[in-house]
């Protein structure tokens, strides 16, 4: 079975207060892209393999598709699988690549294996794995607390807008975006500001990580500019990096802007 993992945005993340679990309590918009993986499992004549290709992980390290797969067969008679994913999705980008394969390995088991999981328990195995892999399942926008693991339907539709994403490749670890941040309780309500137009965004939707990531990193900070300057309606980055995202009324034409970077273009639904 054949099946294209996507990639999400974050609109807006505020960083509310840390967590005694040492997590941060946050609230954000998850927003589904159609930048796309591509993650195929067939039935395997040995013990099942992991393959992958494209934005390149190593086959010898731990991967959340093999997690999922070995979560889900430490409860289920799972039969072997050789699993091959081709990454299109940045690595470390802040755009849940890695989350959304697992919550795809997930669906596809539930299906191939008629495991017959709701999608309440499949987002239970998820938040597992990951605090924004529940977000998959569903994979719809989402206003987003706690962990990031939390969700509540918005109604927040972008549909007719077109996205430009923006990666320069370079690699934020979590924990570098977080040394900068003071946790506190934004005076903005974040589903407020989203019931505004998308032109009215620029200066009450905010990243709390931009401040510390812009700071160390200014060739993300002008991406952002340079967004904006092309006409986006507004301009974030997403999660804690380093992707760049654009909201546009009309496809940009921006092929000389980024020339180092990779960019994905497409239409928001």
């Amino acid at each position: 079975m054949l099946t294209f993992p996507n990639a999400k945005i974050n609109i807006g993340l505020n960083i509310l207060r840390k967590r005694p679990d040492g997590f941060h309590d946050i609230s954000s918009c998850f927003y589904p892209v159609m930048l796309c993986d591509a993650l195929e499992a067939v039935p395997s004549p040995g013990t099942g393999s992991f393959y992958t290709s494209g934005q390149g992980i190593s086959n010898n390290e731990p991967n959340l598709v093999s997690k999922a797969y070995d979560l889900l067969a430490a409860d289920f008679p799972i039969p072997p699988l050789d699993v091959y994913l081709l990454k299109g999705i940045p690595i470390g980008a802040g755009l849940g690549g890695g989350s959304s394969d697992a919550a795809f390995m997930i669906k596809l088991l539930n299906q191939t294996s008629g495991l017959g999981l709701t999608n309440g328990q499949m987002e239970d195995y998820a938040r597992r794995l990951g605090s924004d892999c529940a977000f998959f399942i569903r994979n719809k926008p989402v206003y987003c607390y706690g962990k990031g693991d939390q969700f509540d339907d918005i109604p927040l539709s972008l549909k007719g807008c077109f996205l430009c994403l923006v990666n320069p490749g370079i690699h934020i670890p979590t924990a570098e975006a977080y040394s900068g941040i003071r946790p506190s309780e934004t005076a903005t309500d974040l589903r407020a500001a989203l019931a505004q137009p998308v032109t009215e965004w620029q200066n009450v939707v905010v990243n709390d990580f931009e401040q510390t990531v812009f700071n160390k990193y200014p060739v993300i900070a002008g991406i952002k500019s340079d967004l904006y300057n092309a006409g986006a309606l507004y301009a974030s980055m997403s999660g804690s990096g380093s992707s760049v995202y654009g909201i546009f009324k009309n496809l940009p034409d921006i092929d000389n802007n980024f020339k180092n970077c990779f960019v994905w273009q497409g239409e928001l639904s």
